[in-house]
């Protein structure tokens, strides 16, 4: 049993990242589908697959890396609102993460958004995470 099903989501993006694998397999449900679909549209993972094999399915991440230099496109996945902590943030004060050039991941009334999209629907909500 997993207490924090999104925190195990970050940690194995983060560590197949800091092996160098190409593709990482994760157990899904829908807020881990929503959050990957937020890092295609985003441009930090290359690809991504649903597959509904078992009682949970699962999700195969393609993550993305420069062709040169090999730099993985996500530096840093932070963790923000936790179960013995939430956070929440209004549009007034709704995070900017690296001064603009990186996005957090919101979990609003109106779906899984990033920041930017949450301020333009003027809506505020739970921060899941910082991605940059």
């Amino acid at each position: 049993m997993n207490t924090d099903p999104i925190a195990d989501y970050l940690t194995r993006v983060r560590n197949a990242i800091k092996a160098n694998h190409r593709v990482v397999e994760i157990p899904a449900s829908n807020l881990k589908k929503e959050i990957t679909k937020v890092l295609f549209d985003k441009g930090y993972i290359a690809n991504y697959k649903f597959e509904e094999e078992g009682p949970q399915g699962s999700i195969k991440v393609a993550l993305k890396y420069h062709p040169i230099s090999k730099i993985p496109a996500i530096r840093t996945l932070t963790r923000v609102s936790k179960p013995g902590l939430r956070k929440y943030a209004s549009v007034e004060d709704m995070p900017r993460v690296l001064n603009g050039l990186g996005i957090a991941i919101l979990s609003t009334s109106k779906g899984v958004m990033t920041d930017k999209e949450a301020r333009l629907q003027n809506v505020g909500g739970e921060v899941l995470c910082y991605v940059y």
